[in-house]
């Protein structure tokens, strides 16, 4: 179940319920006007999201690098000091 929860696609409809409910709510208490300026930032956050999809998609995750303890860190600053 833990897997479900953190999965992209959980994510995504988790978001698109969300902004069909906002949406739906305005339009339902007859909010035509709210509606008109909700709209594009609704529209705006999609765009977004089929940016980062596609990123996600089409490059690979970052490699891992292997951690520097305190004392790599000082050691290399102590190095390039002189």
């Amino acid at each position: 179940m833990r897997r479900l929860r953190q999965s992209y696609n959980t994510y995504s409809v988790g978001c698109a319920v969300a902004w069909a409910a906002i949406l739906g709510a305005l339009a339902a208490l007859g909010e035509k006007e709210k509606v008109r300026r909700v709209l594009p930032v609704c529209g705006g956050w999609w765009m977004g999201w089929a940016s980062a999809t596609i990123a996600r998609s089409v490059y690979p995750p970052p490699k891992s690098r292997p951690r520097a303890g305190r004392e790599g860190v000082r050691a290399r600053l102590h190095d390039d000091r002189g």
